[in-house]
């Protein structure tokens, strides 16, 4: 069974708050914090929070596409960031916190653009679309204390959020 399942991975700001949004779902095996699309080997929380690895936070999704499928992934990730911000997501600010799509295979690349434009043309946002859609590379788990952080960490996961505006900024947009 197991070589049925497929990997997503998606960058949107910071991971603590990209994890449960997919967590919740049957389909979905497992999700995972962690850093891709730099250039330093097995990059430190540190160092990719100081920008100079070229990473983004992201997390990387074990899903059974017989159960979930790529494009119900797809609609959720859209709807967990601002997609017209190439600053950063919500409070955090700078590379590493911003939103990309990466593919890991053809499939998941035309997918990912169909869906890009299909928002594009829906005109809930007045600015252009910037997440981008980049091949998949290689990713590193981030550090054990991030895994799972909503989770292990109830009550600092809720305060950060709060703190963020993501939720405003999606009940705003994405009602």
């Amino acid at each position: 069974m197991n070589h049925e399942l497929k990997k997503a991975t998606f960058a949107g700001g910071c991971f603590w708050c990209m994890v449960k949004p997919f967590d919740q779902w049957d389909g979905i095996h497992q999700v995972v914090s962690g850093y891709t699309g730099g250039h330093t080997v097995d990059p430190t929380y540190e160092e990719v929070k100081a920008g100079t690895t070229g990473h983004y936070e992201a997390v990387e999704i074990t899903y059974d596409p017989a159960v979930f499928s790529y494009r119900d992934i797809l609609k959720i990730y859209w709807q967990q960031i601002d997609p017209t911000d190439d600053g950063g997501q919500f409070q955090d600010r700078g590379t590493s916190y911003r939103t990309a799509i990466f593919y890991h295979d053809m499939e998941q690349k035309e997918m990912a653009e169909v869906s890009k434009q299909e928002l594009e043309a829906s005109g809930k946002f007045s600015k252009p679309i910037v997440t981008k859609i980049l091949p998949a590379t290689t990713f590193y788990p981030a550090e054990d204390y991030h895994q799972d952080f909503y989770r292990k960490n109830e009550q600092e996961y809720k305060k950060d959020r709060a703190e963020s505006g993501r939720d405003e900024f999606i009940a705003a947009n994405w009602k």
